[in-house]
């Protein structure tokens, strides 16, 4: 299975597509609509007009993964994008609360504080 790491982004497409699309269809999608390098190691989620079915794009640097689910009832929450974007980024916790079918809408992002590693100070010798 595959891994989330901090540097992995989570790119949603923000129009619906063919779900028949599989590894090259959605490798085209990534490189000419979302225009970023499908073999990046970042995530691609796209859904169907009826947002009852997703498929998730991932290159883990041996080959691609592209997975599927379709709901028995019900719809995702699909996040809002501005018209002008063709793509929205989401956090790894933004997409388990997708998948677990939270309306991101109505969630509230905070702020956080994150220590970056170069401005942590350095034990002496």
């Amino acid at each position: 299975m595959f891994s989330l790491g901090s540097a992995t982004r989570i790119y949603v497409a923000a129009g619906a597509i063919d779900l028949r699309k599989n590894f090259e269809g959605l490798y085209g999608l990534v490189r000419d609509q979302l225009l970023c390098n499908p073999l990046s190691g970042h995530v691609f989620l796209f859904t169907n007009v009826r947002r009852n079915r997703l498929k998730l794009l991932f290159y883990d640097g041996s080959g691609l993964w592209v997975c599927a689910k379709r709901l028995d009832k019900g719809r995702f929450r699909w996040p809002e994008a501005d018209r002008a974007s063709v793509k929205v980024v989401l956090s790894p916790e933004e997409l388990a609360l997708l998948l677990g079918g939270i309306d991101l809408r109505q969630t509230e992002r905070r702020r956080w504080h994150r220590a970056i590693a170069a401005e942590q100070p350095t034990a002496a010798v």
